[in-house]
């Protein structure tokens, strides 16, 4: 072919057109005759059937299409989208140049927005919300059609920002803090019934942050401050009353004690007093019976030493009074029968004499 194009570049015409002699003088007019256009038949059949297989090959590739996993297919023909189905992940085959197929992620995805916002007494409050969710596999082409890719900022961001105001409003600052549970709740079930008729499924709602102003965190804190004194003070009186009480019992478990003791000591007295005086008792008729008991105690009694002087304190010799009246060292105790015969012995004594 570089050997034609050169013949017809070399080739040279008279002013009536009609062609000279070849300058290479190597018969290429006769040649030229004879080959044509000098492209053989081989090349001939091989130049259309790779243009042939291209053809097929970009067909096939066109018809051929995957869809990722976590997405699904919007089947989309000649720009209209097909609503009636939502091709899930894995190889499609569609027309090529007709059929187009957009891949859209339903997987669960994240959204945080800040929202500002009034309590129910009118306190400002700042709020920091975090939201999961995804779309219907099933809806994808609706939601597609109707909303297309930017569904967060055109559906979800004012519907946090509507919900957020709306749930904050029913309750006071206080309690925005201390029921943080029931009011996320309500959030997030605001949330569900204003984005379900987009197909837009939400998963959880976290309240990450609530920040109110510097005045009433001061007040909060001032608050707190005096409920923990009061606290304080309550735990420090029935500490107090506690310790009077414990006191009071202890004054009587001492009172009860002395008084036990007392009585205790004043029956041991009684006790022995009676014990002393049956003892006594006892002796006393011992005496009466017999003098075993007083040779005993004389026994006990006697130092050794007898003494120098001794005397009657009865008058006659020979008597039971004489006996005990020339013993001086030892004291016998007796009983009133005891004194009564002695008393009638002084008195026959004495009317003898």
């Amino acid at each position: 072919m570089v050997d034609f194009f050169k013949r017809k570049r070399n080739r040279r015409i008279t002013p009536d057109g009609e062609p000279l002699e070849d300058i290479s003088g190597g018969g290429g007019g006769i040649r030229g005759g004879r080959g044509g256009s000098g492209i053989s038949s081989p090349l001939k059949i091989a130049i259309p059937a790779i243009i042939a297989v291209i053809i097929i090959f970009v067909i096939l590739s066109s018809s051929v299409k995957i869809v990722d996993g976590g997405f699904r297919g919007v089947l989309v023909k000649f720009g209209a989208i097909d609503t009636s189905v939502s091709l899930e992940s894995g190889i499609h085959f569609i027309l090529p140049f007709r059929d187009q197929i957009v891949q859209f992620d339903v997987r669960t995805q994240k959204i945080s927005e800040d929202t500002n916002a009034a309590s129910k007494d009118l306190q400002n409050v700042a709020t920091q919300v975090a939201l999961n969710f995804h779309v219907d596999p099933n809806e994808v082409p609706a939601v597609y059609k109707q909303l297309g890719f930017d569904y967060s900022n055109v559906i979800i961001v004012p519907a946090i920002q509507e919900s957020v105001k709306q749930i904050t409003a029913q309750y006071n600052a206080e309690e925005l803090i201390s029921q943080r549970e029931v009011v996320k709740d309500a959030i997030l079930q605001a949330l569900k019934a204003r984005l379900a008729p987009y197909h837009i499924i939400v998963d959880t709602i976290s309240i990450t942050d609530f920040r109110f102003s510097d005045q009433f965190v001061q007040a909060i804190e001032q608050k707190v401050v005096a409920q923990q004194r009061a606290l304080q003070a309550q735990n420090d009186l029935q500490r107090i009353q506690i310790e009077a009480e414990q006191a009071q019992a202890k004054a009587i478990g001492e009172q009860k004690a002395n008084v036990a003791q007392a009585q205790g000591i004043s029956q041991a007295n009684i006790l022995k007093a009676q014990g002393e005086a049956q003892a006594i008792s006892t002796i006393d008729k011992q005496l009466h019976n017999s003098t075993i008991y007083l040779d005993w105690l004389k026994a006990q009694k006697w130092d050794g030493k007898l003494p120098l002087v001794t005397g009657n304190s009865g008058g006659g010799s020979g008597s039971g009074s004489n006996n005990a009246g020339a013993v001086p060292f030892i004291n016998i105790p007796l009983g009133q029968a005891n004194s009564n015969n002695n008393n009638n012995n002084n008195a026959t004594t004495n009317s003898t004499h």
